[in-house]
């Protein structure tokens, strides 16, 4: 190791003082490289992005309903809602059943069960009444309202049929993208170092030579598993690339710490989406998560350190970390819920207490960005568990009031958001760090500065809550645009996939997930720019901060366990039921018949 250590430093002072000696020849790689990153960048997210929000996704079927007439409805989901109403998963046009019935799901064993909805009419499985849930199996009649509908396994052949169809909808291969990213990681660092001259460290290369073998070690395992599906991870490596170009730029002595947050945000991307393969297992941990969100915040709030005017940091020794990052991820996990859950429990009012616990230990650490974060998500969770306007309307006015009382109470807080709108009329005071963002970021126009060419990184939080004007200045509108679309194509998949979904659980995590980040996104930005108030969150994947990190990867975990592609996701478990359905079909073709062929032709 030590001598790994001593060759690399001998290259690196060879390099540096080559380019100091030739300083002509940094200002020319400098201006080629500034032309070639944007088109680098293209080239690494165009198949990631064309891929996610191109292919169509055909969905997955795991049985049907046969009608009176003898025609089938196909069970496109594992929770599906049974009813009259057109948005319903089996839409029935009969007048006798009600506009939501019944709902009939399936485990994770295969086992299906029905539950009544409360419905006039009534639900019947094999002539007797379902006042409880009732399971049910291939072949028994459910009778809704009257009208009884056979509950039937999909043909060898529709099988055959729909899993030909998803095999020419599989992902785009994302290998090319990951060696231009890699192209683009090399350049970088090269650039980084001419712009460092001799301050530069070895940590700078040995970074980015990590992150490059993290990312295709991570490919490689998971290639010899079967996955396909790279697109959200390549858009993930390539944010993370620039999170190490801004760490580089602002503070080199956290190139080590930030590498670790990416290699750490990794594995807890792997670990929580290998979780999150068994529903039983989500639905039995989700009490323990709601309990990890309290109490992270309220351990933080107890004793932790305040930064920029908000209690969020403990400190432990050398190293720091932000508590509500992860109990972000503890938060949506909790907060998602089965349709099994949502009809057997139609009320929130164990989320609204959750929701409510949480922003009030972020309001009074003074975390207002990080509170507002919350509770847009729990606006999304909670419309999609229950769907209630006029609900949700009253605890967004609620919302309002509190914050009224808490501005009355700590009116040090306002004087925080005095300068919104108008930071110029206070660029030396409550407006300095936005005006100086923004100066930062028109100098560095469509194709910026060069990495390690600016001055911004010199005012405080410009790696964090400033993060977007120091993409502007370095790397250019272009690329900084470029960031944006990546978090709002990761949104837009979510929301896609949602019609594929196994589980109501999936999707209410992915799109909360989705929600988050593209809310926290347009936090950074405009508060930057001083589009709205700066509230100090960070831009996902970008931002030095390693609890930021590992964050964004979590979150990322929820939109993975989405994709239900064929082999595009490790966060999918393959169903026993579409394995047992293989085996029927090799069963049903005819074997050791080695003369059957030959006999037929010396026939004709």
């Amino acid at each position: 190791m030590e001598n790994c250590l001593a060759a690399f430093q001998a290259t690196l002072d060879g390099l540096t003082s080559f380019l100091e000696d030739y300083p002509l020849a940094v200002e020319w790689y400098t201006a080629f490289v500034r032309f070639l990153f944007p088109v680098l960048a293209i080239l690494i997210l165009y198949r990631a992005v064309r891929s996610l929000l191109k292919i169509p996704h055909t969905p997955e079927t795991w049985g049907q309903l046969s009608l009176p007439n003898g025609a089938p409805i196909l069970l496109t989901h594992w929770e599906n809602i049974l009813g009259r109403g057109k948005s319903c998963d089996v839409f029935l046009n009969y007048p006798s059943i009600s506009r939501q019935h019944a709902a009939l799901c399936r485990g994770d064993d295969g086992g299906w069960t029905i539950y009544d909805l409360g419905s006039k009419g009534g639900t019947l499985v094999n002539g007797k009444a379902v006042e409880a849930p009732v399971s049910v199996k291939m072949g028994d009649t459910i009778t809704l309202g009257g009208v009884p509908l056979v509950f039937l396994p999909q043909t060898v052949a529709e099988r055959e049929a729909l899993e030909e169809q998803r095999r020419a909808e599989r992902p785009a291969a994302m290998w090319p993208s990951f060696l231009w990213l890699t192209v683009f990681q090399v350049l970088t660092c090269l650039q980084l170092i001419a712009a460092a001259g001799t301050e530069a460290t070895v940590m700078l290369p040995l970074a980015f030579l990590g992150l490059t073998i993290l990312m295709w070690l991570y490919f490689a395992v998971l290639r010899c598993t079967r996955c396909v599906g790279f697109e959200m991870e390549t858009i993930a490596f390539f944010l993370s690339t620039l999170s190490l170009a801004v760490t580089a730029s602002s503070a080199p002595g956290s190139l080590f710490k930030q590498f670790m947050a990416i290699f750490l945000g990794l594995g807890l991307f792997l670990v929580l989406g290998l979780f999150l393969r068994d529903l039983e297992r989500v639905r039995k941990t989700r009490w323990l998560m709601a309990a990890a969100a309290i109490g992270l915040l309220g351990i933080t709030l107890l004793i932790g350190n305040s930064k920029y005017g908000a209690v969020n940091w403990i400190s432990i020794g050398p190293l720091s970390f932000q508590p509500s990052e992860i109990a972000k991820i503890c938060y949506i996990f909790a907060g998602s819920a089965t349709l099994e859950r949502l009809f057997h429990k139609r009320n929130i009012t164990l989320f609204i207490a959750l929701t409510g616990v949480c922003i009030g230990c972020l309001g009074l650490m003074s975390d207002f960005g990080t509170a507002a974060i919350f509770f847009v998500t729990f606006l999304v969770i909670a419309y999609l568990r229950s769907g209630d306007f006029a609900t949700l309307s009253l605890i967004c006015g609620g919302a309002v009031f509190g914050a009224g009382i808490i501005l009355k109470f700590k009116p040090y807080i306002l004087n925080r958001f005095a300068s919104w709108g108008h930071a110029w009329e206070a660029a030396s005071t409550t407006g300095y760090q936005q005006t100086r963002t923004m100066s930062a970021a028109a100098s560095g126009g469509l194709l910026g500065m060069g990495a390690g060419k600016g001055w911004l990184h010199r005012v405080p939080a410009a790696d964090t809550d400033l993060v977007f004007g120091m993409l502007c200045e370095e790397w250019g509108l272009l690329i900084a645009v470029l960031t944006v679309v990546s978090i709002i194509t990761l949104a837009f998949f979510a929301v896609r996939a949602c019609r594929t979904g196994r589980s109501s659980y999936y999707i209410i995590a992915a799109c909360a997930a989705g929600s988050l980040l593209v809310f926290q996104t347009s936090l950074n930005v405009f508060g930057s720019v001083d589009l709205l108030p700066l509230t100090g969150v960070t831009f996902p994947f970008v931002s030095n901060g390693g609890s930021a990190m590992m964050s964004a990867w979590g979150l990322l975990a929820f939109l993975k366990a989405m994709d239900t592609r064929e082999n595009a996701s490790f966060a999918i478990r393959r169903s026993p039921g579409r394995k047992l359905t293989e085996d029927a079909r090799r069963r049903a073709e005819p074997v050791g018949d080695p003369f059957g062929e030959e006999a037929r032709h010396e026939e004709d």
